[in-house]
């Protein structure tokens, strides 16, 4: 019962979030199937740590899907997420907590970002609203 609660909390959350609160939960997922995964291959849990980390995968090739290529700071991120993916792959392949902690570093620096240009937006339509 509390489990069905709590899915349909999340569920609920994704249906009413903005574009961009999905964004950041989609990098924190990503996240947390990267902590999974490796925590998985230290516990030589190999196939839990392929499941978590292809779960990491398929966030990050959403991300690579969906960039919109006419603004140049997709062209920016699109060989990030490129090189974050070779590493989860990676990382799944050797069973190598460094190639997880070197994209955990990264995405953890792009949601980081993300997560203080979203805080910079509200405040310019705060602004904006307080203007008009």
């Amino acid at each position: 019962m509390v489990n069905n609660a709590a899915e349909a909390y999340k569920r609920q959350q994704v249906l009413t979030a903005t574009p961009e609160a999905l964004t950041l939960m989609l990098y924190n997922g990503a996240l947390r199937f990267m902590t999974e995964g490796r925590e998985a291959i230290e516990k030589n849990n190999f196939e839990e740590a392929n499941t978590a980390l292809q779960k990491a995968q398929r966030i990050i090739t959403e991300f690579r899907v969906t960039l919109k290529m006419e603004y140049e700071i997709s062209h920016q991120l699109l060989p990030l997420y490129n090189y974050v993916y070779d590493r989860l792959v990676e990382a799944n392949l050797k069973s190598d907590v460094t190639k997880v902690d070197e994209a955990k570093a990264i995405i953890t620096e792009l949601r980081d970002a993300w997560a203080q240009a979203m805080v910079k937006a509200r405040k310019e339509k705060g602004q904006q609203a307080n203007g008009a």
